[in-house]
């Protein structure tokens, strides 16, 4: 598809283009759910992108570029760095194909940087990433295995409370003003997410949350466990298209099976808990149809997903 100009003026020329098929960058990146900050990016320092432009400097998409970018994507959750992709790309390698990655050296100087209890050098760390990938990619390949070498060296580790407390603190600042912003920008019902364990700042929370709104979703966030009746009372004056659940620890049986019921829509259990209740969980999801579970944050959005519980 080529851009076919008009003789009339720049307005013209860009509802002309949008006429014959061409996306604004604010509609690709809510298909691929890759913001239009990394668009750009991936265009300016990359060359991965080249969108066609109206006079006015419009940057306009078609087709192939949503394919392209779909690729791009395809590469980047193997583990492949955004400056590997072009090459790849050119190549025509599939996309099974074995790739190095620098992801591990992300992280090291991340965990570096939170040992230190750095915080400035935190944000720069995790902020070059964020401008050049997008939250699934970072979820998968930066944050959730950080987290689980943080999880090891925290054993035993004296400083490990310090450590712990910095980076959760952070991270949910981080991603709260995220998720502030990402609210401001969609529609509709929103998910309501609930922390029904009583460890406060739990990071499977806010990375769920996080996904979820850079995903077209508006997401309400609840921190702290709620007495089921008072759940419900949150349920009626939220109208939420859906309750989401977390915990990253056991619950009383009685307790669980409250929780999970009731709703007028449907029900996503998300976290550590869903493992360690696998066998309780297999009775009460026969007997609930709305009910469904996630370990992680990217089962959360899978699900959230097959669900279509994401876009307005």
């Amino acid at each position: 598809m080529s851009l076919q100009p008009t003789s009339t003026g720049a307005a013209d020329d860009y509802q002309a283009a949008i006429a014959q098929g061409f996306m604004p960058i604010r509609d690709v990146a809510r298909i691929t759910g890759v913001n239009a900050v990394t668009l750009r990016a991936w265009e300016r320092r990359y060359g991965l992108i080249v969108p066609h432009r109206t006079p006015k400097g419009h940057r306009l998409y078609a087709d192939e570029h949503v394919l392209r970018i779909q690729a791009i994507l395809t590469w980047l959750n193997r583990g492949v760095s955004v400056s590997q992709v072009k090459g790849l790309l050119r190549s025509n390698q599939p996309a099974f194909a074995e790739a190095n990655s620098q992801w591990e050296a992300r992280r090291q100087q991340l965990q570096e940087a939170i040992c230190n209890l750095n915080e400035r050098r935190v944000d720069e760390c995790f902020n070059s990433e964020l401008a050049l990938y997008p939250p699934h990619t970072l979820c998968q390949q930066l944050l959730l295995p950080l987290l689980s070498d943080l999880e090891l060296r925290w054993r035993n580790q004296f400083g490990a409370q310090a450590e712990r407390v910095f980076f959760y603190s952070w991270l949910r600042s981080k991603l709260g003003a995220r998720l502030y912003h990402n609210n401001r920008q969609c529609n509709g019902a929103p998910l309501l997410l609930i922390n029904v364990s009583d460890l406060p700042m739990a990071p499977g929370l806010w990375l769920t949350a996080w996904l979820a709104s850079s995903a077209g979703c508006p997401v309400d966030v609840f921190d702290w466990p709620l007495p089921p009746t008072e759940l419900a009372l949150a349920v009626e004056h939220i109208q939420p298209r859906a309750v989401l659940l977390y915990s990253s620890q056991a619950l009383n049986s009685t307790h669980l099976q409250r929780l999970l019921g009731g709703y007028d829509c449907p029900c996503l259990l998300v976290g550590q808990v869903v493992q360690i209740h696998a066998e309780e969980l297999v009775a009460i999801t026969a007997q609930n149809a709305e009910l469904s579970l996630a370990a992680d944050p990217l089962a959360a959005l899978h699900s959230l997903t097959d669900l279509n519980l994401l876009h307005s």
